[in-house]
């Protein structure tokens, strides 16, 4: 290897072929390589998502039904089955917390928390969230715990 035969690596340079509108002399005169009319050869043309052509787009296409309510609230489910399986980790003690639930990556720092009632619970824990299925809350309560509603 000398300066003789140095070149830069493969994909590392990008040919820039060619200025466009810039006279016939070039092969890139007269329309630039946009073709003839049309929305397209216009400057400052940008399409818009969804548009198809001028056809009824898919969006507008599809019929919508039903009802969306606005102020619903979405809660993450957490199951005592497997908070049973942090507590026999060691990664939950005999307290759970928004934080501690959070830490372990059961649930996001902006979520609600609702415990669900799937399997069984045999740890005596403090749980606070914000809410409880009846289920759960029996189940918490059996094992000598404590279920608090944030």
């Amino acid at each position: 290897m000398d300066l003789s035969n140095l070149k830069p690596a493969k994909g590392s340079v990008k040919k820039n072929d060619g200025r466009k509108g810039r006279g016939e002399a070039t092969g890139n005169g007269g329309t630039a390589g946009r073709g003839h009319k049309g929305q397209k050869s216009r400057s400052g043309y940008s399409k818009k998502i969804g548009f198809e052509g001028g056809q009824m787009p898919l969006q507008r296409r599809v019929p919508k039904f039903g009802f969306t309510n606005v102020n619903r609230k979405e809660y993450a489910g957490v199951n005592i089955d497997t908070l049973q399986e942090y507590v026999e980790a060691g990664r939950i003690k005999d307290e759970v917390t928004l934080e501690v639930l959070i830490g372990n990556g059961l649930v996001g720092k902006n979520d609600l928390v609702k415990i669900l009632g799937r399997g069984e619970l045999k740890a005596k824990l403090k749980i606070s969230a914000h809410k409880f299925t009846a289920s759960a809350k029996q189940a918490i309560e059996a094992a000598g715990g404590e279920a608090v509603t944030l």
